[in-house]
């Protein structure tokens, strides 16, 4: 017997839009993963794109717990002896609030070729505006 394997249907995707006002930023990029992943579908293969697209709005109101706000660091390295450059939650949220999401979706999905494709369905905005109203996008609740 042979593994059936679903088509694809590129034509079927849908746009979701995701108020992040108040969300907690790791259930918020749980969520936002599944739904690129296409996890929340009948048809889910891991090795396949069967996701949607997601915008996610309101991007410098997501919520961190804890003292994460000032304990916790983003690395960057130049590959330079001494090029370390740390940053702080809150300084990342002062100059670009859309990579905190950005980077914390990135981490919840596949590490190689078909994660690269997923990023590119997620679509991060700072204010509650998007240019994507002509897709339609259905509105999902942020998980809590």
């Amino acid at each position: 017997m042979k593994t059936h394997l679903p088509k694809v249907n590129l034509d079927q995707r849908k746009w979701h839009v995701v108020n992040a006002d108040g969300a907690i930023l790791g259930r918020l990029a749980a969520q936002v993963a599944n739904i690129l992943r296409g996890k929340n579908k009948p048809v889910y293969t891991p090795h396949l794109d069967a996701g949607d697209f997601v915008v996610v709005v309101n991007a410098e109101k997501v919520v961190v717990t804890g003292k994460k706000e000032i304990d916790k660091k983003f690395m960057t390295y130049s590959g330079w002896k001494g090029g370390e450059k740390f940053i702080s939650v809150g300084q990342v949220r002062a100059r670009h609030p859309e990579k905190l999401i950005t980077h914390a979706v990135r981490g919840m999905v596949p590490k190689n070729r078909l994660g690269r494709v997923l990023m590119t369905k997620l679509k991060v905005y700072k204010g509650s505006e998007h240019p994507h109203s002509a897709q339609q996008p259905a509105v999902l609740a942020p998980a809590k």
